[in-house]
């Protein structure tokens, strides 16, 4: 897990969003509701009733009318995390699981610390939300939780997406391998769109082993699926080496150009990475720099 030495540093920066927030609870992020906050928005014509103290005397002076200066309002942005909890996302010496661990920390921790709304999401069980807020000072609510994630079985996605409850514009992170059938068939393209229906800016964060990006096995193997036990024998030599990072990329390239599509954010992560460089360069575009 990160420590302490790690957040101070990630404090420093910030999550990035392309939607105005529409939440009425008070936080950092600028709304798409007017407010009194230091942030000039817009003139309106004074109505019965408007605060005397925002009448704009100057234009009352050149236009012998009476207008309401109004301020952009900040409010928090919800920003959803959904982990992949498979048994799939338990392989590697570095394991996947501790990476989708660490990566949902280290996303949640920069949602509170700009005073935005967590909602974490078990995708196996998404009845096991968590929703918290209020600043960093949640952050132990959010460390117990993900201590407590089991990584087994199967999870559908698309269903995982469509069960989040949405309150307006804001942001939602998948953390996952995506190595499901249902996904790498049409299933992505159909949660990127749903997301972008929801008004929500998706961040996907790709968690791959080490040894899923850079093969190192040979000989004749037997592999046996890891959520399903299904079994397949065959023989691995350069040329299936090469033809599997041949598919390999074109999945990243095609999980890449629909998240691009979707107005989000595409990182490949390698488990197998040391977090501070995974975490301060490879999720570089997440941030607002």
């Amino acid at each position: 897990m990160l420590d302490g030495k790690f957040y101070e540093a990630l404090a420093r920066l910030q999550l990035g969003m392309s939607h105005k927030s529409s939440r009425s609870m008070s936080g950092n992020r600028k709304s798409v509701q007017k407010g009194i906050s230091a942030e000039f928005s817009d003139f309106r014509e004074y109505m019965p009733g408007d605060d005397l103290r925002r009448m704009d005397w100057n234009v009352y002076a050149r236009l012998d009318k009476l207008y309401i200066r109004e301020y952009m309002e900040e409010k928090e942005a919800v920003v959803s995390i959904l982990v992949d909890t498979s048994a799939s996302m338990d392989y590697g010496v570095s394991g996947k699981g501790e990476l989708a661990r660490d990566l949902a920390a280290a996303t949640s921790f920069l949602a509170l610390n700009q005073m935005d709304r967590v909602v974490l999401y078990d995708m196996k069980d998404m009845s096991r939300g968590l929703s918290v807020g209020g600043g960093r000072k949640a952050f132990a609510k959010v460390s117990l939780w993900l201590g407590n994630l089991e990584f087994s079985g199967q999870v559908d996605m698309l269903s995982a997406v469509r069960k989040i409850r949405y309150q307006g514009p804001g942001v939602t992170v998948l953390i996952s391998d995506f190595l499901h059938p249902d996904v790498l068939s049409n299933g992505y393209e159909k949660v990127m769109q749903y997301l972008h229906y929801r008004k929500q800016r998706p961040i996907v964060l790709h968690t791959m082993a080490a040894e899923e990006l850079r093969i190192t096995l040979e000989g004749i193997l037997n592999l046996i699926d890891m959520e399903t036990a299904s079994r397949v024998r065959l023989t691995m030599d350069a040329k299936a080496i090469d033809y599997y990072e041949q598919e390999l990329n074109r999945l990243i390239d095609h999980m890449r150009k629909g998240c691009l599509e979707s107005k989000g954010v595409y990182v490949l992560c390698d488990a197998g990475k040391e977090r501070k460089q995974l975490m301060f360069e490879d999720l570089r575009e997440i941030y607002d720099i």
